[in-house]
């Protein structure tokens, strides 16, 4: 992990952009972590939108985190942002642009090809970014999943048992594989869903949610579309998290 950049927040968090490899991120510290004890940490997911354009919206979690007591780190998926372009994933967003548009069910080799390449390359991404975070002295776990594509957070879910506490957004696609692995996943959930997503399958997400094998498991189902996410909603997220990273 190298440091590029480092600001602090009017609010006193401390921002650090690194790259990993060709994997560009950043960390957000609360502005006390390095004076006292390690702080757990929470992994913003987000979607493959780019970082320069989700920033915002991240940094804004971020300083939420922090106020909690939490440090939390993205990093840039594969092909978005100012990652060299994935052709395969290029040609599977055009299908689905093409199916959306001509009003077709949105098939599952199209699904597939979308969202599984997606899969497998973060994921290895990600838990090699979550060595090189535990490896700073100011954060010392443990560690939470926030967000992004749940198709990626279920498999992290699944395979990486440093991560004990997830909160997931039922608004992307989603393979059956992944509903399968859903199976798997034990660590308390906390899922949102918007009941009048335009672009979400909601029978789809419900199923998902009854397939996860959590004992722990809630889900927060607000009314409105897909940039409609109450303020409420991520207090009770917020809260889910101190209750398990705490």
């Amino acid at each position: 992990m190298h440091f590029t950049a480092e600001q602090r927040l009017d609010d006193g968090v401390v921002e650090r952009k690194f790259t990993l490899g060709e994997i560009p991120g950043i960390l957000w510290t609360p502005g006390s972590a390095t004076a006292s004890a390690p702080v757990p940490l929470i992994l913003l997911g987000h979607p493959p939108l780019g970082l320069h354009k989700m920033y915002p919206r991240l940094t804004g979690r971020a300083r939420h985190a922090a106020a909690d007591g939490f440090a939390a780190a993205t990093i840039e998926l594969p092909g978005s942002g100012d990652r060299p372009r994935w052709a395969a994933i290029e040609q599977a967003r055009a299908e689905l642009r093409r199916a959306m548009k001509a009003g077709e069910p949105v098939s599952d080799e199209i699904v597939d090809a979308l969202i599984l390449p997606l899969v497998e390359k973060a994921v290895p991404e990600w838990q090699a970014a979550l060595d090189a975070l535990l490896s700073l002295p100011e954060i010392g776990g443990p560690v939470g999943y926030s967000g992004g594509v749940i198709s990626i957070g279920v498999r992290l879910a699944v395979v990486e048992p440093r991560i004990v506490a997830a909160g997931f957004f039922a608004g992307s696609f989603v393979p059956r594989t992944i509903f399968e692995e859903a199976r798997q996943v034990t660590i308390p959930l906390h899922v949102l869903l918007q009941w009048d997503d335009e672009g979400n399958d909601r029978q789809a997400a419900l199923d998902l949610f009854d397939a996860f094998g959590s004992k722990e498991k809630s889900l927060h189902a607000n009314m409105g579309g897909h940039t409609g996410v109450p303020q409420f909603a991520g207090e009770d997220a917020a809260r889910f998290f101190t209750r398990h990273l705490n």
